[in-house]
Parts: C-alpha cells; structure tokens; sequence
C-alpha cells in the first residue's frame, strides 16, 4: 500500500537537521536573553538608559516596552531576534519546497511517481506548518521554563496567544516564498519575495510609529498586525491570528494554482 503524505513525510526526514539547527539557535537566544532580565531589563539603570535614547530609536526597536517582563520578552525575543530566526527558518523552507526543488531538477522526477502538482505544494505547505508549530512549541516551553527563574512574570495564556501569532508571522513570509517559487520556478524569486514580507513588515511597523503622519503604514505590516497590542503582555489579537492564517492559506492555494498552470522546468 501507497503510504500516506509521501511527500510531506519526505519533507520532514529530509530537514530534520536544519529543524535542529533553528531549534538550537532558537533555544540560545532564549538563554541569552531572557535570564538576563532581572538585571538588565527590570533594573531603574537600564530605565533611565533607554529614556536617554531618541524616542525614534526605542519606538523603533519596541525598547520602550523593556521595563516589565512580558515587554521585554516581547521586545528581545518575539520582535527581534525570535522573529528573525523563525522568519529565516520558514522563508528558506518554503523557497526550497518547490522553486529549489524545479532548479534542481527534482521536481519533474517527483512529478512523474503519480503524484499531482497540487499535492506537491499541499503536502509540501504541510511539512512547513509542521516544522514551524515544532519551533514554536520549542519557544513556548523553554519561555515557560524561564518564566519563574528568569522573574518575567508571564501570563501563561498571553503566552500561549503570543506563540501563535509569532508561528502565524513566520509561516505568513513561508508561504510567500513557496507561492513565488511555485509562481516562477526559482529559489532566489522565493526567497526575494518571503523576506520582503518579513523586513517590510518590520520596516513599516518600525517608520509608522515614528508620526501620525506615517501611521497608515501600520495597516500594511503583517508584523504590527501581530504584534501591535504586545501580545506577551496583553494577550493575543484574535482576529490579528485568523487573518495571519488566512492569508497564509490563500498564498498555499494560489501556489498550487499557479504550479498546475505552468509548465516544468522550463
């Protein structure tokens, strides 16, 4: 008997290294940052340093949040360096799912083992959302752990909401580079378009809380629409992860759409 999700199966045996990879990066910037709290982010020194620093600056860098344990794990790990890692993460999977797969030639050879074009992408898409809801457990474990030790003072229900929407975010410019790699058959297209999603929504989120003048941006930053009611803190924005998923979803179809409607390799 044929056995179920071959490829997605496929997918996931052969990137359990670089699933590893991520999870141990993932897991040293958590032990980096977050022990380091209670004598950096929650001491009066460290306060009156960031209020030193430009207004600009710390709006930008989401350093104004930095004073309470959910606002600095918010800042450091969710808005910085954890997004930066799962948004390199999905955007290298999904540019390889089927763009790295058609320059390499591998793709014709899977497509002629019976299995459709949309399967690709469906299963393919599948093996990402895995891989990326396995490092957002990860997070969400190692931040419990250090939640007590580390004095942050984390509801755990915000922190679960705040997980989902850093899994949504990064799976959001995964799906971006597998849709431009099914669109054009090119790994470097993928990987253009998924981290354009990434850094213009970090751009855009950082420049709009500069002014009013440019607030409208805010509206176009996939990342302020995650993170702009400080998840850690407040709890998730529930319509924030439904359109996050949504959005992913439709570039997975519009993936498939467009593989089935071009040719091979050419």
């Amino acid at each position: 008997m044929p056995r179920p999700l071959p490829l997605f199966t496929k997918a996931l045996t052969d990137s359990w290294r670089s699933t590893l990879a991520w999870a141990l990066g993932l897991t040293a910037a958590i032990m980096l940052y977050l022990p380091l709290y209670p004598s950096i982010g929650g001491s009066s020194q460290m306060q009156q340093m960031i209020d030193a620093l430009p207004p600009g600056m710390t709006k930008a860098l989401n350093y104004d949040q930095i004073a309470t344990g959910p606002g600095y794990t918010q800042a450091t790990l969710f808005g910085l360096i954890g997004f930066l890692l799962m948004s390199m993460a999905a955007v290298g999977w999904g540019a390889a799912a089927v763009g790295g797969d058609e320059e390499s030639g591998l793709l014709e050879l899977t497509l002629a083992h019976s299995v459709t074009r949309v399967q690709v992408v469906l299963e393919r898409a599948l093996a990402i959302l895995v891989r990326t809801a396995i490092l957002a457990a990860l997070v969400f474990v190692l931040v419990l752990v250090l939640n007590g030790p580390a004095q942050l003072g984390i509801d755990v229900g915000h922190l679960f909401g705040a997980v989902l929407l850093f899994a949504a975010l990064a799976l959001l410019s995964g799906t971006a580079a597998l849709f431009a790699g099914a669109l054009t058959g090119r790994k470097v297209y993928g990987v253009a378009v998924g981290a354009a999603v990434a850094v213009l929504g970090y751009v855009f989120n950082a420049v709009g809380r500069q002014s009013t003048n440019v607030e409208w941006l805010l509206n176009l930053s996939p990342y302020h629409w995650a993170y702009g009611n400080s998840p850690v803190a407040n709890g998730a924005d529930w319509g924030a992860v439904t359109g996050l998923l949504c959005i992913s979803a439709a570039l997975i179809a519009l993936g498939a759409l467009a593989l089935q409607r071009r040719d091979v390799g050419v």
